[in-house]
């Protein structure tokens, strides 16, 4: 019986060989933070909120909130106190009186609102 109790003996001594390794649950940055903003959306609504500190910027596709605020961090050295996002769609529009369809194309768009001192120059 004691062949018996050499053998668990010799499986307790293997599992406490096995050492743990930390694993870390933070996300990799495999993405250039430059890359994220395409340019800066000009238009007539934009350059009327960036009066009130809100910024308007064409994004990529996979861009979330988080990715865009730290772009912003890193290319205009200025904090964003909140990110929104709107995304549109891709689609089909009627041109002309004959039916014919013309393809629309589709963007995000990100909003980055701004403290009361902070600004962009975007010009």
């Amino acid at each position: 019986m004691a062949l018996f109790g050499k053998k668990k003996d010799a499986k307790k001594e293997s599992k406490k060989e096995v050492e743990k390794v930390d694993v870390s649950l933070a996300q990799p940055t495999d993405f250039n933070t430059s890359s994220v903003i395409i340019r800066p959306r000009i238009t007539e609504k934009a350059v009327g909120q960036s009066e009130q500190n809100v910024y308007t910027f064409v994004v990529r596709r996979d861009a979330t909130k988080f990715q865009v605020r730290d772009a912003v961090k890193a290319l205009y050295n200025v904090t964003p106190v909140k990110v929104n996002i709107v995304n549109k769609k891709p689609a089909e529009r009627m041109v002309g009186s004959r039916g014919r369809t013309k393809h629309v194309a589709g963007m995000k768009k990100a909003y980055v609102y701004l403290k009361k001192g902070d600004t962009i120059s975007l010009v």
